[in-house]
């Protein structure tokens, strides 16, 4: 798996398309893609919608199942543990759901890139 974050409007889409050269054809959105998608395409952006939309429904992401069955998903997502922490009960569960995912994912990741004004970083190699 290779992790590619940063804050909103940052480039990471079109960053993560460019660098690991995959067509848009191959890639889903996590906002609105069918859930079994991400066991699928190369590349998933929208990647903290998906988890939105998993907690809605009641669902957890399967990780060990995701790492057999697409271990070299590109998985797109923002940052959302910076900045004002949320009223609303649900974003804030939303939020720290999405960065204890993005955790773990960074975790058996063999890349995480960060990305700002579109120019990204590697932050780990395996």
């Amino acid at each position: 798996m290779i992790l590619v974050t940063g804050g909103c409007f940052q480039g990471k889409k079109d960053y993560a398309f460019e660098t690991f050269q995959i067509a848009r054809k191959d890639a889903a959105d996590g906002a609105d893609c069918a859930m079994e998608a991400i066991f699928e395409v190369k590349l998933l952006y929208h990647f903290h919608e998906y988890i939105r939309r998993m907690l809605q429904t009641g669902q957890e992401l399967d990780l060990e199942k995701l790492q057999l069955e697409n271990p070299d998903i590109v998985l797109v997502t923002n940052e959302l543990g910076y900045g004002v922490v949320p009223v609303d009960q649900f974003d804030r569960e939303y939020r720290e759901k999405t960065g204890r995912v993005c955790c773990e994912i960074a975790k058996r990741a063999k890349e995480v890139h960060r990305v700002v004004c579109g120019i990204g970083t590697v932050i780990k190699h395996a």
